[in-house]
């Protein structure tokens, strides 16, 4: 069976050197009795690298043209779940049982909104090693008060913390990447902010929906409430109304999400 070509459109980038499967292995921490969820898994390599050593692995494709080599590759893998669907919009009720680990090489157009919606609709899962962008993340991770830090970052750091990170070359990659690319892992916390998790999301993407304006201006124009009743529930958690959504920790947009209410 004819392996297809990557689809730029889909940012395909397929892994063609096995040498950097071990290193995800490592940063996953992979168990026998872990279930992994894969989404992109392209020509299979970390597929089956994967099925090697977990319980199950779900494995989600979007590009249907992969479809008849994926499922000749893996038709005698019982462990081996294929999905051909849309990995944003997948209901995770259809996840059975439930993935407890996300190890995957994302499609870089859609890394970013598939790790902060699995923050939520995948409860089930306990740590994410991902390959993305390097950019992104660097992101995931970035401290207030830099160019790089943002809703992405509040979010991310509020559900878990980095416990790896691994550099990686473009020639691990067929066709290399324009970008420099990187593994990142990073394990849920064990408690969750006390406020409801999309409530909490609401106010941060408002927050840094116009970061070069003042936070309450943002949270105004956003639509999120009203400039006055933001500038009051911002001293309400210390600081002056003239603050930005850079400035402030993560662990204080959970403070200003409840002052909001």
């Amino acid at each position: 069976m004819t392996l297809p070509s990557p689809s730029k459109e889909l940012g395909q980038h397929f892994l063609v050197d096995d040498n950097i499967l071990g290193v995800i292995g490592r940063l996953a921490g992979l168990r026998p009795d872990d279930i992994a969820l894969e989404i992109g898994p392209g020509p299979g390599g970390l597929t089956a690298y994967l099925a090697d050593r977990v319980a199950r692995v779900h494995a989600v494709e979007l590009d249907r043209r992969l479809q008849p080599y994926l499922e000749d590759r893996f038709e005698e893998r019982a462990n081996v779940e294929l999905r051909f669907a849309d990995a944003v919009t997948l209901d995770p009720a259809e996840l059975d049982p439930p993935p407890t680990k996300l190890v995957s090489n994302l499609p870089y157009n859609v890394a970013t909104p598939i790790v902060v919606e699995s923050l939520d609709r995948f409860p089930s899962i306990e740590l994410w090693c991902v390959m993305v962008q390097r950019e992104v993340a660097d992101r995931f991770f970035a401290q207030p008060r830099t160019k790089a830090y943002g809703a992405v970052s509040v979010l991310v750091q509020l559900a878990a913390e980095r416990t790896g990170f691994h550099r990686v070359s473009r020639t691990v990659f067929r066709p290399p990447p324009n970008v420099d690319s990187a593994l990142v892992a990073f394990r849920r916390r064990p408690s969750p902010p006390p406020i409801a998790w999309p409530e909490l999301k609401r106010v941060v993407e408002a927050a840094f929906a116009h970061r070069r304006k003042r936070l309450p201006n943002s949270l105004e124009l956003a639509g999120r409430t009203d400039r006055k009743r933001a500038e009051e529930a911002l001293e309400s958690i210390g600081w002056s109304t003239d603050a930005r959504a850079e400035e402030l920790e993560p662990e204080e947009f959970v403070r200003l999400a409840a002052a909001l209410r």
